[in-house]
Order: structure tokens, then sequence, then C-alpha cells
């Protein structure tokens, strides 16, 4: 392979997709340069400016994620019934209007309501972007051989991209206020708004009468697949640990150095081992690996993340930030393991007609389970000590147990219905 590092592999990836995909590509980096200048420094907005409770600051992060993860059905569903374009529309506009409103925000119900409108926002757009990106990667796989699961790592690797700029954007704006990093994160997705107004592909709409028909008919299809329910279930003990970036991290931070400076450090880091890492990890995954084996191995390597943070509490090693070192360390290469491998493995598990949906609930349970998660989580880090970090480790463990059997291999591609929905560039 030519080229030097890993930038060359994934430019030539890049390359050599469809303009559909390089459009999704591109939009999930912009969506996460907006959505990080923000989400890093919201707990400490929450728990410092406006002197909440430990377990309302867990609350809030809970319900912004379950807003978010857990009515991304409801997204996908809109995807199934009206394509891709309108729903990405729908979801920016909403995004400039809550972030807008959390920036004034000074009251509880206000910063709850905009934290919910902020995440129901997402739940418009992502999954549109997330559902479109998968039926392009395993129909780019049918017609070119590439790995589905390397599309996916490259839609992946330039979220993390976007999350490594996003930070820094915020945190040279704090010195103004909150209200700045709010308002960049809005103008954000201004741009996007506007960039997706013109660039989007229009796709045909289902006939009401198709909606009405095939909905629950495919709802009650995955409510019946136990495989698919599995699926979800680890892949909510993953999404779990991995709010603990801005939950319990910020927290540990704070102990062990008395402040926050070191985390826009430690997501930058984050951010530079999945840029860095995802398309080798992923090379290799999907060579050597089944998308359960994958699975299992990253949720394994979380779990040692936590524990070893645990083991690490008493030392003050690298001025006290020796256990979140090693738990984003651990943490983000077991993301590369997971993510790709969870998505890919949607398509076949679900109906062509209905994978929408099938996205949509992945995050959607995933999304109930943190809300559920979000508060104890949030109560045991406020009190410190070796106990949180422990009970964190059992989450992805417990979610590793709920892995469907077997995998099998991947289907070559989409049916014409699958297929007949994808789109093209205008």
């Amino acid at each position: 392979m030519t080229g030097t590092g890993p930038a060359a592999p994934a430019a030539g990836l890049l390359r050599g997709l469809p303009p559909l995909p390089r459009l999704l590509i591109g939009t999930q980096f912009a969506f996460n340069i907006g959505f990080f200048a923000v989400l890093p420094f919201l707990t400490a907005h929450l728990g410092g400016t406006l002197a909440l409770a430990g377990w309302l600051v867990g609350l809030v992060l809970g319900l912004r994620t379950f807003s978010q993860q857990g009515l991304f059905v409801v997204g996908g569903t809109l995807t199934d019934r009206f394509g891709p374009r309108p729903v990405v529309l729908a979801g920016c506009a909403l995004r400039v209007a809550g972030f807008t409103w959390l920036g004034f925000a000074q009251d509880t119900w206000a910063v709850i309501g905009s934290v919910l409108l902020v995440g129901f926002a997402a739940a418009l757009f992502s999954p549109a972007v997330e559902t479109e990106t998968v039926r392009q990667a395993v129909l780019h796989e049918a017609a070119t051989g590439v790995a589905r699961t390397r599309v996916l790592a490259l839609f992946n690797a330039a979220g993390q991209a976007g999350a490594l700029l996003g930070p820094p954007l915020g945190a040279a704006l704090l010195p103004i206020g909150f209200r700045a990093a709010c308002l960049a994160g809005a103008g954000v997705f201004v741009v996007v708004f506007l960039g997706h107004l013109r660039l989007m592909p229009c796709t045909p709409a289902k006939s009401p009468a198709d909606t009405l028909a095939s909905a629950p008919g495919g709802a009650r299809a995955v409510l019946r697949n136990r495989r698919f329910l599995a699926l979800c279930a680890a892949y909510g003990g993953y999404l779990i640990v991995y709010n603990q970036l801005y939950l319990a991290l910020p927290q540990e931070v704070e102990r062990a150095t008395g402040g926050q400076a070191a985390l826009g450090w430690l997501f930058t880091l984050s951010s530079v081992l999945v840029i860095a890492g995802q398309l080798p990890v992923s090379r290799w995954a999907a060579r050597r690996l089944s998308p359960r084996t994958a699975m299992l191995l990253g949720l394994l390597l979380m779990a040692a993340g936590s524990l070893a943070a645990a083991a690490l509490l008493p030392v003050r090693a690298f001025g006290g930030l020796g256990p979140s070192l090693v738990f984003v360390v651990l943490l983000s290469v077991g993301q590369m393991l997971v993510v790709p491998a969870a998505r890919a493995w949607v398509p076949d598990l679900t109906d062509d007609r209905h994978l929408g949906l099938g996205v949509g609930a992945l995050s959607s349970s995933a999304g109930l389970l943190v809300l559920v998660g979000s508060a104890p989580l949030g109560a045991l880090f406020g009190r410190g000590g070796v106990l949180p970090w422990l009970a964190l480790a059992a989450v992805p463990a417990a979610a590793a147990l709920c892995l469907p059997g077997r995998s099998g291999p991947m289907r070559p591609g989409f049916s014409k219905v699958g297929a007949s929905t994808a789109g093209n560039p205008r």
C-alpha cells in the first residue's frame, strides 16, 4: 500500500467511494465539531456555574443521551419513510435551536428542556446519516469487495476527527463564557444545514399506505428477533461505558488535579487514538475476527480499562492522571472494535426495508440503558473511591455475556428493495 501513516490508506479509501458516502462521512466530521465544542464542558457548567447536585448532573446527562440515543428509533423510522434528506435538515434546525437555548438557560427546567431538544435533534439527524452510511457501505462492499466495516470505520474516524477539533474550539471560547461555545456549536450546524440543503440527494418517499403497512410489521419483527435484541443489549453496555467520558472522566480529573485543564487533553488523546488507529484496527479485525468476536474483545478491553483505573487510584503517576489515561486508552481501543462491528452486523439481522428502524432501535435501546444507569453511576462517582470503577467494569463484562451467538458470514449486499432506496447524488 502506498503512502505513509494512517492518513494515506484513509485518503485512498475515501477517494474510492461514490459521492454520497463521501458526503455522509464529511457530515459526521462536521457534526462532531459542533457537538464536541459544547458537550465536554457541559458537566463543569452544570456542576460549577449552575451548582447542580452530582445526581442531578448525572440525570441531565442521562436525559440528553436518552433523548438522543433513546429516540433514534423515531429518526430511523422517519428515514425509512421519507428518506434521509428531510430528516437530516430537520435535525440540524432543531440542534441550532437547542444549542442557542442551552447557552442562555439558567434555571434547571430550562437546562433540561434545552438538553432534551439538543438530544432529540440528534435523534433525527444521526440515524438518518448512519442508516444511509450503512446502506452505502453494504452496496459498496457488493460492488467492490471492500469490507463494509472499513467504510464504517472511516465514518467513525471522521467523527473522531471532528471530536478532536471540537473541544479546542469550545475551550478557546470558554474564557468568553459557556454561551459562546454553545453559539459556536449552533453556527457549525447552520453550515451543516446549508450544505445538506444543497448537496444531499432526494430519495422518493414511501406512500402512506406502504408506511402504515410496513412499520408495525417491522417493529414486531424487531421485538421478536432475539439475536437483534441481544446485540442491542450488548451495544447498550458499550454506550454506558462510553458515556462516562462525559460523567466519570470530568469528575476523576477534578479529583486528581483540582481543575478541568487536563480534560481537553484527554479528549484529544481519545480522538487521536481513534483517528490513527481506527482503520488499521478495522482492517485487522475484518481479516481475522467475526463481528461477534470483535465486539467481545472490545467490551473486555473496556472492562479492563475500568479495572485498571480502579487499581491505579492510589498511584500518583502522571500527576494523578494515571486512572484517567488508562481508562481513555482502553476505552478508545474497545470503541474501535465495537462500533464498526455493531453497525455492520445490523443489516444481517434486520429486513432491508426497515434498515432505518434497525439502526434506530440499536441506539434507542442502548440509550434507554444509559438513562437507567447514569444517575446511579453519577451518584457513585460523586462519592469517589474504587467502588464506582469496579461497578463500571461490570457493565461491559455483562454486555459481553449478552452478545448473540456466532454471527456467521455477512450478506454480500441488499436486495432490490434495499438498493432502490439508496439514491444518487444530484
